[in-house]
C-alpha cells in the first residue's frame, strides 16, 4: 500500500513539473503577438484530436448518429459559443437518435 502511494505521488510530481515550468517562466512577461495567437489555437486542436476519433468509434453500428451529435455540437458552438450547451445538446441528440433508430416511440 505504501509503495502505491509513493508511486502515485511520484507520477503526480513528474507530470506536474512540465505543466508548471512554462507558467513560471513566462508569467509576467509579454509574449510576441504571433506566439500568443498560435498558442490560442492549441486548446481547439487538442480537443479536436481527442474528440473526433472517438466520434467515429463511439457507436460503430450507427455512425450517422454520432455524426449528427457532433454536428449539432459544432453548429451550436460556432453560432453561440460556450461548451456546456453544445456537449449536453450533443448527448441529447445522439441519445434521441439512438432511441428513434431502435424504434422507441415517445
Amino acid at each position: 500500500m505504501n509503495n502505491q502511494i509513493l508511486l502515485i505521488l511520484g507520477m503526480m510530481f513528474v507530470t506536474y513539473i512540465p505543466r508548471l515550468l512554462p507558467l513560471v517562466m513566462v508569467s509576467g512577461k509579454k509574449l510576441p503577438e504571433k506566439l500568443e495567437r498560435f498558442l490560442s489555437f492549441i486548446p481547439y486542436t487538442a480537443l479536436g484530436a481527442l474528440i473526433i476519433p472517438g466520434v467515429f468509434s463511439a457507436i460503430p453500428e450507427m455512425p450517422l448518429v454520432s455524426l449528427l451529435g457532433i454536428g449539432f455540437s459544432f453548429a451550436y458552438a460556432l453560432y453561440k459559443g460556450g461548451i456546456i450547451i453544445p456537449v449536453l445538446g450533443s448527448i441529447l441528440v445522439t441519445f434521441t437518435m439512438i432511441l428513434v433508430k431502435n424504434g422507441f416511440v415517445f
